[in-house]
């Protein structure tokens, strides 16, 4: 059973800094892509960052770049997303969301993690 298991979520000053994880479980092969969404209050959920294992490739949104970095840890299976000079506007409630083909699309991601809160406020 395929697993996508969150942590790190919390309330932060702006400015400050925080590391979300995302550990995989239970696949029977190796995905092609994994994505960080949020979802912030009344908004739509939005992907932040999409890296394409099969390809190298990481893409960030605009608003995040320069800040927030992607990294994994093969051994552990797990896929970080570290967030630094947060701003409020970061509130959000943050996803992982894994496909098995090389898509950042939301529509077409696979297996979701159940998602974790981060709340940027003075």
């Amino acid at each position: 059973q395929v697993q996508l298991v969150q942590s790190g979520g919390g309330w932060v000053q702006p400015g400050g800094s925080l590391r979300l994880s995302c550990q995989a479980s239970g696949f029977t092969r190796p995905y092609d892509a994994i994505t960080w969404f949020r979802e912030a209050p009344g908004k739509e959920r939005l992907g932040v960052v999409c890296f394409v294992t099969a390809e190298g490739r990481t893409t960030y949104v605009d608003s995040v770049k320069g800040r927030f970095t992607l990294s994994t840890d093969n051994v552990k299976n797990t896929v970080y997303l570290e967030m630094n000079s947060l701003k409020p506007e970061d509130t959000a409630v943050y996803y992982c969301a894994v496909a098995e083909s090389k898509t950042c699309r939301i529509d077409d991601m696979d297996f979701w993690g159940d998602g974790v809160l981060v709340t940027v406020s003075g």
